[in-house]
């Protein structure tokens, strides 16, 4: 199903690929063989949100910062998991676990990589989908690290969904939680999103020092020992380095890590 005015709207936008810098309201209607009346709404609309920009002098149109802020985030995305990807397969091959990626963009964050180890997971992870702060070690692990405003702002929106008996359900929790995330360098899922589940999840920083998202390891329950564990912290807490190493960043990610 699609609908029709977002299809016209993406048209207008797509006019630009030809390498037009402005065009005009009759312009722009010639060449989608539409009115000029229900060109100007859909035109109107676009420049509202920053899509298009009309210039005062000429009264064209050329195509506004909006699109270049995403199209910025787009880039930031790309390169991250360009640079992650093959650390994230030596992970896995490490520790023969499920190995995530997640991005954090505009107060969200998102799985945008997944590599599956030995042991092939149903999980709720997904590429694409949003990360639960509060109950995700990806998601404690970027919260733990962000500037205090930020972190609080964040924190006062959650609505601190229950998925399972151990998931944590008040604020004054989390907050504490975060304390220790910071504290040892990385975040433990210990089945709060999942039961049977424990996921262990270290923050990256990109070259300015800001925390841009998070890898973590998920491990069944069942197969989880001690050892093991040490392992899956170790090599995930490096991977986090590997990664951020290569985004510009020049500390190294350690217990009491300051951002």
């Amino acid at each position: 199903m699609t609908i029709q005015s977002v299809l016209r709207a993406t048209d207008i936008l797509e006019l630009f690929l030809s390498g037009q810098k402005e065009l005009s309201v009759k312009e722009i209607a010639e060449a989608m063989e539409l009115s000029k009346s229900t060109v100007h709404g859909l035109i109107k609309t676009l420049a509202s949100k920053g899509y298009l920009y009309q210039n005062q002098e000429s009264g064209k149109y050329r195509l506004g910062m909006k699109l270049f802020q995403l199209g910025h985030i787009v880039e930031n995305q790309l390169d991250f998991a360009e640079v992650s990807r093959p650390i994230i397969n030596r992970l896995v091959t490490t520790l023969k676990e499920t190995v995530h990626l997640v991005s954090f963009e505009q107060g969200e964050a998102i799985y945008i990589e997944k590599k599956e180890g030995t042991h092939s997971l149903r999980i709720y992870s997904q590429v694409g989908r949003k990360a639960p702060f509060h109950c995700t070690g990806v998601g404690k692990a970027i919260l733990a690290f962000l500037p205090k405003k930020e972190q609080e702002e964040i924190i006062e929106t959650l609505p601190l969904e229950p998925f399972t008996e151990k998931t944590i359900l008040t604020k004054q929790a989390l907050v504490k939680e975060l304390a220790v995330v910071k504290e040892q360098g990385f975040a433990v899922d210990n089945e709060e999103i999942e039961i049977g589940l424990k996921c262990t999840a270290s923050p990256i920083f990109n070259y300015q020092g800001r925390v841009v998202g998070s890898i973590s390891c998920a491990v069944p329950t069942v197969r989880l020992n001690e050892t093991h564990q040490q392992e899956v912290i170790s090599g995930i807490k490096k991977a986090a380095n590997d990664i951020s190493t290569a985004l510009g960043y020049q500390k190294e990610i350690k217990e009491g890590t300051e951002v």
